[in-house]
């Protein structure tokens, strides 16, 4: 698979985009889908955000070097950021894993490339822009494999990516974090009514439940105490649920089931929240043989992460009530990143080169470094092909969003 060959795009031949996502929302919770359709037709990015079904659709059509990770499956601009590690420290790094499987590293790296054409197109950045971020993008992954191939593999297993680099663009979005902490969400999103701390009533976004379905979430948290090690038990035991509530998240997630769960300990001052997301079959499943050995579908999330991630969330774990799995964590625990109206002047490429570095680690600790590494290659051959790729499939997800769209008002004519 010579590099230069990666600028394929996939052949339109058979391919019904509207089809194919429709297929991809059977199993998702039917009165939810408007809302997610809404948040898709803002923008391309933001179709492309809630469209991974049809790029995967798209990336099983084309050629790949035969090199084998752990894929995040649905990497872009805005699934990376700051949150806080189990020590306390707030660290860079991928942050959405629901589509995550074994497969093709190449998937990652176009996807995410695409992001960058979309999001900066957003942003009001012109084409050669774009193209320049998606270089600087493939040539620090390059880089850094090669730096990650010669590290010895336990200090690979240890590298943070955090504070004191002197990267403004890094300090910015771990600034934002800090001020994401329980206490504040606690102000934001619960109030206190006859004593008791509950969730706000704002639907769509956040909406309680009724009282059985609240009963079986809690209960559901006996079998994921059993996915923490022992110490997380200890510290999981010392807190009491209060209130549960539905709440819709993100743009690829909405239609599925996800909840929130308010637990105090000591008192009223130490909330933590937990987010208890219902997990589908990943969108690569009809694409890779690997996925059949995937029976718990958070178990499969909680595990890519866990692999991916240098340090995750120390209350990451799993679930499974009424015939769904679920992850479970916790919910925006010093959590931010970048908006894509922020991709401006330098920092656009600044920030491009430190997702590469991110997305470089995460491939090299959980496929064959040195190989992916020779792959890759020293050269910018593999940066051209990657931002012809990615400039191509940013005007067909552009088409694509036209006839989803017009797919939209055709639907409403007809009501």
């Amino acid at each position: 698979m010579p590099r230069l060959q990666q600028a394929r795009v996939p052949s339109l031949n058979g391919r019904d985009p509207l089809r194919i996502l429709a297929a991809a929302n059977t199993h998702r919770v039917a009165s939810l889908l408007p809302e997610k359709f809404r948040r898709m037709r803002r923008t391309p990015f933001t179709f492309f955000r809630g469209a991974a079904a049809l790029m995967a659709w798209d990336l099983a059509r084309l050629p790949h070097c035969g090199l084998t990770v752990q894929l995040c499956g649905d990497l872009h601009v805005r699934n990376l950021g700051a949150y806080a590690a189990s020590d306390g420290r707030l660290v860079f790094d991928i942050n959405d894993f629901d589509e995550t499987m074994p497969g093709p590293w190449e998937w990652d790296v176009k996807r995410f490339a695409t992001s960058l054409v979309l999001a900066g197109e957003e942003a009001g950045q012109s084409e050669e822009r774009q193209r320049e971020a998606v270089r600087a993008f493939v040539s620090s992954y390059r880089a850094h494999l090669r730096e990650f191939a010669e590290m010895p593999v336990a200090r690979l297993a240890r590298h943070l990516i955090t504070r004191g680099r002197n990267e403004p663009v890094l300090d910015r979005i771990l600034q934002s974090a800090r001020r994401v902490t329980p206490e504040s969400n606690l102000r934001k999103l619960v109030v206190v009514r006859g004593g008791s701390y509950r969730f706000h009533d704002r639907q769509p976004v956040l909406e309680h439940v009724p009282r059985t379905v609240a009963r079986t979430v809690v209960l559901a948290l006996d079998s994921y105490r059993e996915t923490l090690n022992a110490s997380r038990r200890r510290t999981f035991d010392t807190y009491r649920a209060a209130d549960v509530s539905f709440k819709l998240v993100g743009t690829g997630s909405v239609g599925t089931r996800d909840y929130v769960v308010l637990l105090f300990g000591n008192d009223a001052q130490d909330p933590l929240f937990l987010q208890v997301k219902q997990e589908l079959p990943s969108c690569y499943t009809p694409y890779l043989r690997e996925a059949r050995r995937f029976t718990h579908q958070g178990k499969r999330v909680a595990e890519g992460q866990q692999m991916m991630q240098t340090a995750s969330d120390p209350f990451l774990g799993y679930t499974r009530f009424g015939g769904n799995d679920y992850l479970v964590r916790q919910l925006a625990d010093h959590k931010a990143g970048l908006d894509p109206s922020e991709l401006t002047g330098g920092t656009f490429p600044a920030y491009a080169s430190l997702c590469g570095e991110v997305l470089a680690k995460g491939h090299a600790r959980t496929g064959d470094a040195a190989m992916l590494a020779g792959y890759v290659g020293s050269s910018p051959r593999l940066d051209k092909a990657i931002a012809r790729f990615a400039v191509a499939y940013a005007a067909q997800t552009r088409a694509d969003h036209k006839r989803f769209v017009a797919g939209l008002r055709g639907t409403s004519a007809r009501r």
